[in-house]
């Protein structure tokens, strides 16, 4: 799956499809699932509940929300590949992180989440037909591909990674 145009996305996601290095969307799944687990299995399992500062989120809380905006990504990949043309909702995510309690579960818990939520992931865009890769439709009131948002799950992962590292360990 090649990355996209800019006219498949809205500038806001720029920046997380920058943050990808590869040229294929599947090896770019790969490379950032790999990338964060390795990360977070170097984590001692009670740090998940860390927060770099108050108000911020915990490690825990950042991988939910990852897991919880690539299977809204997903959900409209899937969508937009079977040509559903209705508009989609936007989220706002800092709505879902008190609700999943997410500190409440193991790192480790959360981290088999990912996994399992990323080959899900996948194996989705491994079996999109070719054609459907450019074919685009409405989310968050904006213009978005199939493709599009393949590079956006890697490159939002390699961001919310780089803050982990830079802010928490």
């Amino acid at each position: 799956m090649q990355p996209p145009e800019s006219h498949e996305y809205a500038a806001f996601y720029a920046h997380y499809i920058d943050l990808v290095p590869q040229a294929d969307g599947l090896a770019a799944l790969q490379h950032s699932r790999d990338e964060m687990v390795k990360t977070l299995l170097s984590i001692s399992p009670e740090y998940g509940t860390h927060r770099y500062a108050p108000e911020k989120w915990s490690i825990n809380e950042v991988l939910q929300h990852c897991i919880d905006t690539e299977l809204i990504f997903l959900y409209r990949a899937v969508r937009i590949a079977r040509n559903d043309k209705t508009p989609l909702p936007g989220f706002e995510q800092d709505d879902y992180i008190k609700p999943a309690q997410s500190d409440a579960l193991p790192l480790a818990s959360l981290i088999d989440l990912f996994l399992a939520t990323r080959a899900l992931t996948i194996k989705y865009f491994a079996a999109f037909p070719k054609h459907t890769h450019a074919q685009t439709g409405t989310a968050s009131n904006s213009i978005v591909s199939v493709r599009a948002l393949c590079f956006m799950i890697s490159g939002h992962g390699l961001h919310h990674l780089s803050i982990i590292k830079n802010r928490y360990l």
